[in-house]
């Protein structure tokens, strides 16, 4: 919480020289739906204000202007909020690209899809939190300001560490970043199934397909994750 006491005077530029740089405070909101931007806008820059706080929020609507602006004004963002459905991305390839391009951002993925397969993909690959588009925004909010990015009192040494969410650490872990990666959303869906314990009998009837379709899928899975049999599969990702 920010303590109640009166804040003291902004500094002049002039008095703020030779001083430590303050931590990054602006936030970089991707997403192909312009109410879901302005609707964080809105909420962010509304909280902020409350506190004190002056928060930028840059805004795109596909990973490829997300990249450039990113890259531009990296020193200034220390939030990206990036949906995973965006034009020019499959699967979890805009994260993977993000993370690939800049291992130092902090990353938290928006995703109309809530399901566990798809969240446990997004932290093996780095992000620093997964929260559905279902959640009420105001959890989005709890989470910058737990970031330090909405308390005007907070300086650097506060802010918590831009580029330490769950790494790729383990050999397994990274060895499997690129099948994520390289999941549709139906395959993804088709993993959740299979991860339940599901038959492809099951499955062809939950997802409307042939149950020669639901083969495919699940053997094209096992070869993107490098396993022998459905139990394997199982075994590793649970």
């Amino acid at each position: 919480m920010v303590p109640i006491d009166s804040a003291p005077a902004p500094l002049s530029p002039a008095a703020e020289t030779g001083t430590p740089p303050r931590a990054p405070t602006a936030i970089l909101v991707v997403d192909d739906h312009d109410l879901l931007r302005l609707g964080v806008c809105a909420l962010v820059q509304a909280q902020a204000a409350s506190s004190g706080a002056h928060i930028e929020v840059f805004e795109a609507g596909n990973v490829a202007d997300a990249l450039a602006l990113y890259e531009t004004h990296q020193a200034a963002i220390g939030l990206v909020l990036l949906d995973l459905a965006l034009p020019d991305t499959h699967g979890l390839s805009g994260l993977a690209e993000f993370r690939l391009r800049f291992p130092g951002a902090r990353i938290v993925v928006l995703s109309g899809t809530g399901n566990t397969t798809l969240a446990q993909g997004v932290l093996a690959l780095g992000a620093a939190a997964f929260l559905p588009k279902s959640a009420d925004l105001k959890e989005v909010v709890s989470f910058i300001r737990a970031c330090g990015l909405l308390d005007p009192l907070a300086g650097a040494a506060e802010l918590p560490p831009p580029a330490t969410p769950r790494a790729l650490t383990g050999y397994a872990e990274f060895a499997h970043a690129g099948a994520w990666q390289e999941l549709t959303p139906r395959q993804m869906q088709v993993l959740q199934w299979v991860l339940e314990g599901k038959a492809n009998k099951e499955i062809a009837q939950l997802a409307n397909l042939s149950e020669g379709t639901v083969k495919n899928h699940v053997s094209t899975i096992l070869l993107l994750f490098g396993m022998r049999s459905r139990a394997q599969l199982i075994s590793t990702l649970h």
